[in-house]
């Protein structure tokens, strides 16, 4: 497997790559432009960045064999997540690696707009002593908001809190029950913490609500002479309005480390702003923090492609090695059950309700075989390049939605899957599949609420017929005609003499003439052809 490592990382974790004999791992000298890395990728199962290299849609769509993005660092703004989703690609961070460097560079940051140092550095450096121009502020006994309360958001509060500021916090995800543990006040919204802060430090991801949240609107909201620190990304805050806020003071200055075009060009208006502090994305950019992030991306993506661990994932499911050990026998089960439902929907589905009984209710994860259901769901469709990264997006852009339960109630065996489809409210098919006598001896036991014991494997023939003697005979007969061999016959009645629902696994596809015969017949129906 071929991995190549685009950024610079650090050397322990190139050679923890290295000394695996499954990858042949390829360091790239310099980075390169899009066209350029295009030829290189398309035997690439691996690719590592750091911010740099920009992970496009083109080059995805050229690395044919593509399995995994790791960046080293927590910002995937440089990769195409929903491109790479769609290929099938699972893009890691290390969101660990920088966690403590980001928070001290976000609250070093916060020491020097309090006291001004880098513009009084300057004027020494120039050769003058100016005292009276750089009367600051303390940062005890004022009121610190966070914007985002992640791990780096979190680490820059617990530092306050020691500095002994009020912290108060905003978070789409943040409970006022974590906040009182952390020893910060529950901002309910996020104008609670515009109007409330002395300094306001942002630690919020780009999406289409924080694109320049930060504008003139939120900071006339703002206490007049609020500070503004900003070591998250540089989109979050409106360039033009800052600029607009800081000459008219009523932004007293701001600290910023990252921008909306990197590197900030020469002329940026930013170069000449008095009050503000620039630095040149320097979030990440320790020692430790280098070495922590290259080693941990080098773990997620050996972790990954070894083993089928999840970690640090944007686009998939935590899934440590240990649950995916646990989850592995029921994919090819609930693969098999979803092309057999899919196979025997008598029209279209869009939802799938499935059912987790016996020991598999106490699954620790059951995303992976849902995932798997799916991909067998939609593999008998036109969809092209379906696969477990991206099966529930493509699921949903058709309009099928899934719906999982963990059951109580008793099951015939110790474990259960059931999967059923349905229109609506109505009901179209169901089936359900379990293990006899080990996880490597899966079968299909329920079809229609129907008992019976199906491989998941290979060409099945299902129909109703009625429940009398020679029906049997006549389809062994009609079989060996066509030179059609039976594998195994499977056959489950609702009562003597009623209606029967028998299966049959066969050794090769039966031709049109045998399915021909058999709907001409008046004791059988619902004859269908399943490829498993």
């Amino acid at each position: 497997m071929k991995i190549i490592i685009c950024d610079p990382v650090s050397p322990k974790g190139i050679a923890l790559l290295q000394q695996r004999p499954e990858f042949k791992v390829v360091v790239l000298p310099k980075r390169l432009s899009e066209a350029e890395l295009l030829p290189l990728v398309a035997d690439a199962t691996a690719l590592v960045v750091r911010s740099e290299t920009k992970v496009t849609q083109k080059v995805i769509a050229a690395a044919k064999q593509l399995r995994v993005v790791g960046r080293a660092g927590v910002g995937v703004d440089n990769v195409d997540i929903e491109a790479a989703t769609q290929h099938g690609v699972v893009v890691m961070n290390t969101p660990g690696g920088n966690t403590v460097t980001t928070a001290e560079l976000s609250f070093t940051m916060l020491l020097s707009l309090a006291r001004k140092v880098p513009q009084a550095h300057a004027t020494m450096v120039a050769g003058k002593w100016d005292r009276k121009l750089f009367q600051g502020v303390e940062l005890s006994g004022k009121t610190l908001g966070v914007l985002g309360m992640g791990r780096i958001g979190t680490e820059v509060a617990k530092r306050a809190i020691a500095f002994g500021m009020r912290v108060v916090a905003y978070d789409p995800y943040l409970t006022e029950d974590r906040a009182k543990a952390i020893g910060a006040e529950f901002a309910p919204e996020v104008d609670h913490v515009y109007r409330e802060a002395d300094f306001i430090t942002v630690h919020m991801p780009v999406t289409k609500e924080t694109k320049e949240m930060l504008n003139t609107a939120a900071f006339s909201k703002m206490k007049p002479g609020v500070r503004i620190v900003n070591c998250a990304r540089g989109e979050i805050i409106c360039e033009a309005d800052l600029i607009a806020a800081l000459e008219s003071n009523k932004v007293a200055g701001a600290a910023l480390d990252v921008f909306a075009v990197e590197p900030l060009p020469a002329d940026h208006p930013y170069r000449k702003q008095a009050n503000l502090i620039l630095t040149p994305h320097l979030g990440a950019s320790t020692e430790e923090a280098q070495e922590k992030c290259g080693i941990e991306v080098a773990e997620v993506i050996a972790g990954y492609l070894l083993t089928g661990e999840v970690r640090n994932a944007v686009n998939l499911p935590y899934l440590d090695a240990k649950t995916y050990e646990q989850v592995k026998p029921y994919l090819p089960l609930g693969e098999a059950l979803g092309k057999l439902i899919a196979q025997l929907t008598p029209a279209t589905a869009d939802r799938l309700h499935i059912t987790f009984g016996g020991n598999a209710r106490h699954l620790p994860n059951v995303d992976p075989v849902t995932r798997a259901i799916l991909r067998g769901f939609l593999s008998t469709s036109n969809l092209k390049d379906v696969n477990n990264v991206n099966v529930r997006s493509v699921a949903q852009s058709i309009g099928v939605t899934v719906e999982e339960k963990k059951s109580d109630e008793p099951v015939t065996f110790n474990e259960w899957v059931h999967v059923q489809a349905l229109a609506g409210n109505r009901k179209l098919v169901s089936a359900g599949g379990t293990f006899f006598g080990s996880p490597n001896n899966p079968r299909i036991v329920r079809i229609f609420s129907q008992p019976v014991e199906v491989p998941i494997t290979g060409t099945l023939l299902l129909l109703n017929n009625a429940d009398k003697p020679g029906i049997v005979g006549h389809l062994g007969t009609l079989l060996a005609k066509h030179k059609v061999n039976i594998a195994s016959m499977s056959l489950g009645r609702d009562t003597a003499g009623g209606r029967a629902l028998t299966v049959l696994s066969l050794d090769s596809e039966p031709p049109s003439a045998v399915l021909d015969e058999l709907k001409k017949d008046n004791d059988i129906s619902n004859v269908k052809v399943v490829k498993l």
